[in-house]
């Protein structure tokens, strides 16, 4: 039998704010885990969500009173279970159980923890060392968390609320404070993750927790790339892609520039802060318009990857402005770098790339059916879908006459209308093997016939027919 932790003072479960329900509501899965004769606790974000009425797929819970083998025995004989590490370090156990109904609904297993203590050893993420054993109690172990909002735990048994640092207070404030103010020493990512609440969540910062953040912001160098952006997570995604994804970036990202933590991510972004641009059509400081542009794509639901190229499609503009060069090109060229430092896979890198290096195409002229045919065969459908985005969103933030605006809805309109008509080589009703029977030869010459073929039926579809084109191939050889 698990020995009893020490008393607890608990909260009755509270008068949640609004979006919220007016009591906890079990789930299956902690039906199951308060089955096993555990005294457990869900905790962290699975609670913070709970309270603001928000869906969450995962839960994590808390056994006090155990160490890390005596959880494993009480777990083992429910059915397989697995030791959870972190950097080498045993945190906790993920139990498979032999319920086949609770497996389906938690198919990655169940975590279950005991108190955990961690001191940091030094600036880096995995400088630290976890101290756990069954004496450290609730209180301790949410000490060791990120803010107030994320160190709260209900008590399965009963549903009582656990709430040590005023988290629930901090919650109803839709505020965001750290538990110590070491709490960015323990791990630099928080930095960002407090930006990610921003966005997600609608939070503010604390004015403590806004001035620790300035004062530590340098130690973000400490952390992984993938942590930061190309993501190490489940779902693939680390905190600034998190921060992009979610319903307020760009306060998000004021935030981030004004406590130092935007050039220390991206020091490329630094060039653009305060820069005021010697245009009437955009009236705002360069940050400032990457910022909206990227909510302007928020705000469209666009995928992670025009939200990237929005924050950095100008990137390139003070050296292109100082050298003449295309700021287009130099701001590919910037992206590449910055999307590969924070270790994005290589089809995220080359899509963003492409959107910055082709987003300044302009719209001073009505939009064509013939247009929008050649737009979707220089650029094929994907990338022609974010840049119509990007332009709307670009567009948004400038002033600019309303038929410049609908010129871009034009242009989306006569794509959709493209995308069943031939626009692509694979398109053309001839081959090089058909090119071959009027005596066209190997190699580059068949390439180059069969693009001046293509051009021929985008300007005008009805000729991507078979004989049409072998004439005017042939006309060609003559």
């Amino acid at each position: 039998r698990l020995q009893p932790h020490p008393p607890i003072r608990f909260l009755q479960p509270p008068r949640l704010p609004a979006r919220g329900h007016n009591r906890f509501v079990p789930t299956e899965i902690r039906r199951y885990v308060r089955s096993l004769g555990l005294d457990a606790y869900v905790v962290g974000g699975a609670v913070r969500d709970e309270l603001l009425g928000r869906p969450h797929a995962d839960e994590d819970f808390l056994v006090p009173g155990v160490d890390q083998a005596r959880l494993r025995a009480a777990l083992e004989p429910h059915g397989r279970v697995e030791d959870m590490e972190v950097h080498g370090q045993l945190v906790g156990i993920r139990l498979h159980p032999r319920d086949r109904s609770i497996r389906a609904l938690a198919p990655a297993g169940i975590e279950l923890t005991p108190p955990r203590a961690e001191r940091s050893t030094g600036p880096g993420h995995r400088d630290f060392a976890i101290v756990s054993d069954a004496t450290i109690t609730l209180e301790e172990d949410m000490a060791r968390r990120d803010f107030t909002v994320n160190a709260m735990a209900i008590r399965l048994d009963g549903g009582a609320l656990l709430d040590p640092f005023g988290g629930l207070a901090d919650l109803a404030r839709r505020e965001l404070r750290t538990i110590t103010a070491a709490s960015f020493d323990d791990d630099p990512l928080r930095l960002l993750r407090a930006l990610r609440f921003v966005s997600q969540l609608g939070f503010d910062l604390a004015g403590e927790t806004m001035a620790q953040m300035r004062a530590h912001a340098p130690s973000l160098v400490h952390v992984s790339a993938e942590r930061i952006g190309g993501g190490i997570a489940a779902d693939g995604k680390g905190e600034l892609s998190k921060l992009l994804l979610g319903r307020e970036p760009a306060r998000a990202l004021r935030l981030a520039r004004d406590t130092g933590v935007l050039e220390t991510i991206i020091p490329e972004l630094q060039v653009t802060f305060g820069v005021e641009l010697a245009s009437k059509r955009q009236p705002l400081t360069l940050d400032e318009h990457l910022f909206a542009v990227v909510q302007a794509t928020a705000d469209a639901d666009a995928d992670l990857e025009v939200r990237l190229a929005a924050l950095l499609h100008d990137v390139g503009k003070p050296e292109a402005d100082a050298t003449g060069a295309s700021h287009s090109e130099v701001g590919a060229r910037h992206a590449t770098v910055v999307v590969g430092r924070l270790r994005y896979p290589v089809h995220v890198q080359r899509r963003v790339a492409r959107i910055v290096a082709a987003h300044s195409f302009r719209l001073d002229d009505p939009v064509d059916d013939r247009r929008a045919r050649r737009f979707l065969a220089v650029h094929g459908a994907e990338l022609a879908a974010d840049l119509i985005v990007h332009k709307r969103s670009d567009l948004s933030t400038k002033e600019v006459s309303a038929t410049e605006l609908e010129r871009v809805d034009q242009l989306e309109q006569a794509v959709q209308r493209a995308l069943g008509l031939p626009y692509r080589l694979q398109d053309l009703v001839v081959d090089g093997v058909d090119l071959a029977t009027i005596g066209l030869g190997e190699g580059r010459a068949v390439g180059d016939m069969l693009q001046l073929l293509l051009d021929e039926v985008i300007d005008d579809p009805a000729h991507n027919d078979r004989t049409w084109l072998l004439a005017r191939a042939t006309q060609e050889l003559t």
